[in-house]
């Protein structure tokens, strides 16, 4: 649905628009005028506010912090003057509201999804978007306001962000049915670890938290997608972690086996949001049902 902001000031609307396309072509291009009245727009922006709001690189416009908090309040702004507008055309009848959440795959598809079907039915004018994405831009998203809510590890969490702790994932060290015959020791020395990327150090903190770290390679296999990973897993190519609740049909059917006598890690993980005045019911439902 086209986003309303006919009612934000003309240099907000130039701002929103090279927030979005990253360029003063190309924001300048979508609102219709020229680029010379672009750059002037912005510039006179971060005048009156006193403040640089992007960082002019080869590469494109880049927000700054100040440039990210403006660009959430463009977004709440944006969502009020669609409402509104919304009410006067509709005369009275109920418009949608939109809200996207963004979160690792695992946790989205066993968690956050169900709970956010069981809230759209109980706000039937309520559209949730799930960003199922295992890659680290949550926090990016959450920043410019183009998701409402995140779920982040909780050393992403800043001073200015609203969060609430969630129930741990439970994370199982997990192999190839085909390994059932084979002892642990023999595993952890002989086959490759598989993470998402060189960052995730999820089956690195289950190995140290049982003592099993020394046993193993130090060579590891990335692919960023659980879907992939639990793929990659089943066809032998090494061993990992799991999360319970995603592994579960594997280990129903026997495409995997748990290792460590099914032994679980904690993986704390927060919702976060940032802090609306006067929030919508279905905001605050949102972050009562998320646990």
């Amino acid at each position: 649905m086209k986003r309303y902001i006919a009612l934000l000031n003309p240099l907000l609307e130039a701002f929103m628009s090279v927030a979005k396309h990253k360029t003063v072509h190309g924001g300048a291009r979508e609102i219709h005028i020229s680029q010379t009245a672009m750059t002037q727009r912005i510039l006179s922006l971060e005048q009156k506010l006193q403040t640089t709001l992007f960082i002019r690189t080869r590469q494109g416009m880049h927000l700054t912090s100040e440039g990210e908090k403006l660009l959430r309040y463009c977004h709440v702004v944006s969502d009020f003057s669609h409402e509104t507008l919304t009410g006067i055309i509709n005369a009275g009848v109920k418009s949608i509201q939109r809200v996207k959440v963004s979160g690792p795959s695992s946790i989205m598809i066993s968690r956050i999804i169900p709970i956010g079907m069981k809230i759209m039915k109980q706000f039937p004018q309520l559209y949730i978007s799930f960003d199922v994405n295992d890659t680290e831009n949550s926090v990016e998203l959450l920043r410019t306001g183009l998701s409402q809510f995140a779920i982040l590890d909780p050393q992403d969490i800043t001073s200015d962000m609203e969060s609430k702790t969630l129930a741990p994932e439970k994370y199982l060290l997990v192999c190839t049915g085909k390994w059932k015959s084979r002892n642990l020791k023999d595993i952890i020395q002989s086959e490759r670890i598989i993470d998402f990327d060189e960052s995730d150090q999820t089956t690195i903190n289950y190995l140290k938290q049982y003592d099993l770290l020394q046993h193993a390679q130090s060579d590891r296999l990335f692919v960023n997608r659980t879907e992939s990973l639990s793929k990659m897993l089943i066809d032998g190519y090494g061993y990992g972690v799991l999360t319970r609740e995603f592994s579960k049909p594997f280990l129903a059917s026997g495409d995997l086996i748990t290792l460590n006598k099914g032994k679980t890690y904690d993986n704390i993980l927060t919702l976060a949001w940032y802090t609306r005045p006067e929030p919508p019911k279905y905001f605050l439902a949102i972050i009562d049902a998320i646990v």
